[in-house]
């Protein structure tokens, strides 16, 4: 039976949970669906110099429409539907793969749910994914995003995508203090910069894609509460200087 999480239920796993449950990630069905085929992301590259330095940024080749990412200050907040869920989960893996690059989602104009109102005090943020080898300093990205141009088109595969089913490394692994498989997150002109190891964006690319997979079922299939979420959660070892970061299915979009 896949878990679902209420939006207020941030509370610690217990300690006996092990494997994707201490991940905060839903149980799986013992049978996985098909997914039908590797998954194929049009994206937009581009470049962008400031002074000696030169920056790759890579976007969706097409907006990322319903997906929003919410600043609730104590913890953060993504709601998608299908398409967004599987296309972040995509976006996650190639941030995995491309160390020397920026991947950028601008979805801070986006419109939220519609069944979800805003609270006073919270903001929407764009997301900016980026391997922790860059070295990026966030108070530089107003002036890089700037400077990008039309940028060129470019298909890819990310790596491992198409399994949804891969395995995560043991949790207990994660806690030791020599772990650097963690993210850490910074705010900077209205964008959450996530900045983590290709370990860490490649092992927790499974939270979207399980909402992808079965958020779609659950919600019609419970009426009386139609909520399929997940969470990057602070006891899986995964956050050092970040955020929680709940992660809930959306079927219903305001126009």
């Amino acid at each position: 039976m896949v878990q679902a999480e209420t939006v207020k239920s941030l509370s610690r796993p217990r300690a006996t949970m092990t494997g994707r449950r201490r991940l905060g990630l839903p149980r799986r069905p013992p049978q996985s669906p098909s997914h039908g085929g590797p998954m194929k992301l049009p994206l937009t590259i581009h470049q962008a110099r400031l002074g000696s330095a030169e920056f790759k940024v890579i976007r969706p080749a097409r907006p990322v429409t319903h997906a929003v990412l919410i600043d609730r200050d104590r913890y953060l907040e993504v709601y998608l539907d299908q398409e967004a869920a599987q296309r972040v989960g995509g976006l996650w893996k190639l941030a995995a793969s491309s160390p020397r690059s920026l991947v950028h989602l601008p979805i801070r104009a986006n419109r939220p749910p519609s069944r979800e109102a805003p609270d006073e005090g919270t903001r929407r943020l764009d997301l900016v994914l980026m391997h922790h080898s860059l070295q990026f300093a966030p108070s530089r990205w107003k002036e890089v995003r700037g400077r990008l141009g039309p940028g060129r088109p470019r298909t890819v595969t990310p790596a491992g995508a198409e399994h949804a089913g891969e395995a995560v490394a043991d949790p207990d692994q994660r806690h030791y203090r020599e772990n650097r498989d963690l993210f850490h997150q910074h705010l900077h002109a209205e964008t959450l910069f996530m900045t983590g190891s290709a370990k860490v964006f490649r092992e927790t690319a499974q939270h979207f894609f399980d909402v992808a997979r079965h958020g779609p079922g659950y919600v019609p299939a419970h009426p009386s509460y139609p909520h399929f979420c997940t969470r990057l959660h602070s006891d899986a070892g995964i956050l050092g200087n970040a955020r929680e970061m709940h992660i809930e299915y959306c079927d219903h979009w305001e126009s």
